[in-house]
This record gives C-alpha cells, structure tokens and sequence, in this order.
C-alpha cells in the first residue's frame, strides 16, 4: 500500500502524473478500485484533491489478491482479453430455461459489476456441462469472443475422466458422427446422416481401479456431450452418467475434469497453457481403492 498527500488543490490525474504514474496506469488502479482517497474507492481520473488529501494506493500484490478473487469460483488467469476460471461441478456455464442464477456467468458477472461499477462484460466461448469441472474461457469483448470461437479446433482441450470398468484396449481413438435428438439427447450416427457432426476423442489409460478406470482423454473436435456419448458406446460410461447408462456413482458426480487447456492468445498471439488439478474426490477413488 502507498500514500502520496496532495500539497495543494489538484487532481487525482495530475497529483499521480507528478508522482510518475502514466494516464494508463492511473486508469487501471481507478478500474480495479485500487485508488482511495478519504477511504472511499475513487472512479475517475479528474478527481478533485484538496490540500492535505491522502492518496492510498493498493500495491500490485493487493490488487492482483482482489482481482483474483470471486467468491464461488477460482479464477485462474485474467487479463484485459480473457479470463479462466476453474468451475466446479454442479455449476451451469450459463442460464437454462429452469436455473438462472446457479451458473459460472452469473456469478462471474456478478464479481466483476462489484469491482467495476457494472461497466465489465463477459462472453460466452465454451460450455461445459453442469455435473463436469475444470477450465472454463470467458472473453471481455465481442471481438475476441469470436476470434476464440473461430479458433477453438485448434485449442489443445484435455481431460480426466473416470469410466466404469477397465477397457481392454489401454490406448485408442473414438470416432464416428453425433446427433442430438428432440429430447437433448446425443447419440452416434452412421456417416453421412442429416444433420450429423463429426466427432474424435483420444484417450488412454492412466489407472485402474476396482471396477473402474482413470483415463486421460484428449477432444480432436467439441461436441456435445461428446466424451460421456464415446465413452457409452465403448461400453465404459463416465461414473455417475446416469443419462448416458451408468449404473455406478462412486464420487456422487459426474466423472469428467476439463485438466488442461493451450492457445494462442486472441490479441497478443502468445501461447497460453493452463491447468486444473484433478479433484480430490478423484484422487480419493484411486486411493482407497488401490489399499483395499
């Protein structure tokens, strides 16, 4: 935190200037509420000071703890472009005719009208499903929205997930063409089929377990429900798909975890990785199962 004292009547903007703050960085702290003078967070630049007023500034490790946080979400990158948040599982990406409020755009929205004063925006680029966790991309603006969205084919999408059963071939690739029927249900098609999308899924065996199995999986294409679809018809269910013919919940959700995520940068072009742990109740699965 730093304190500068105005000496005379000023602005905000030119008090900064002084001090060696570009216009630039002023409008940052003043967009991230990290300016205050008289403990109150101040919005604009032209600011007036009178002599004797004490500027509190928050330091860069103040802002980045506040910026990151979003209570009900982990926010794992964030720039002026994008932002990456790790979302749990039970969480819509967006609102559904039935649930409105218990989605990752409400509550990500919700966090940034409290720093901004309403004035930040987020969009839509990819969903995940409600019972599925891992990383999730909103863009700032239109404009990167869709230069994500024309580009998502060639982001590096990754995956846990666990299955029932151990399938027998340890490595392999799924692959076919997906519909979905009136009743929002996606089901494999033979090629050529109106309507129908091809999709390509990876995957490998990383561990087995009483009954079940971990597998790395990584998507070639997106399509809905795509991994719990190739997985049903490989005859090993992702745990917990009920939709899709489980029969086992063993981690009482879904058994999907969107790991890992690269691309390149929508403004800057630079390559961009990310990664999400797997959850604990994963983890707890294999354990316990591997010392009974």
């Amino acid at each position: 935190m730093y304190k500068i004292t105005a000496k005379e009547e000023t602005t905000l903007l030119d008090l900064l200037a002084r001090a060696g703050y570009s216009r630039t960085k002023v409008k940052q702290f003043i967009k991230h509420r990290a300016i205050s003078v008289r403990d109150v967070p101040v919005t604009r630049p032209d600011h007036p000071l009178r002599a004797g007023d004490a500027v509190i500034i928050k330091s860069e490790k103040e802002m980045d703890a506040e910026v990151m946080s979003c209570p009900g979400l982990a926010i794992v990158y964030e720039d002026e472009e994008i932002i990456v948040i790790d979302k749990p599982a039970g969480l819509l990406t967006i609102a559904s005719a039935t649930e409105k409020v218990k989605t990752a755009y409400y509550r990500l929205t919700a966090c940034l009208k409290e720093r901004s004063d309403g004035r930040d925006r987020i969009f839509i680029v990819h969903r995940l499903d409600q019972g599925t966790s891992g990383l999730l991309v909103f863009a700032r603006n239109e404009s990167v929205k869709r230069a994500l969205q024309d580009g998502w084919s060639e982001v590096d999408k990754k995956y846990r997930v666990i299955v029932e059963g151990v399938p027998k071939k340890k490595k392999g690739k799924i692959a076919g063409y997906l519909c979905e029927s009136k009743a929002l249900r996606v089901y494999s098609v033979a090629e050529g089929s109106e309507e129908a999308k091809y999709a390509e899924t990876d995957y490998e065996v990383v561990k087995e377990g009483d009954g079940c199995a971990l597998l790395d999986v990584t998507l070639i294409t997106g399509r809905k429900n795509q991994i719990r679809v190739h997985m049903a018809d490989m005859g090993h269910p992702v745990v917990g798909d009920k939709k899709y013919g489980a029969k086992t919940d063993p981690i009482g959700r879904l058994g999907l975890h969107a790991c890992y995520l690269t691309f390149s940068h929508p403004a800057t072009g630079r390559r961009m990785e990310f990664t999400s742990p797997m959850p604990a109740k994963f983890h707890a699965l294999f354990k316990v199962r591997s010392e009974e």
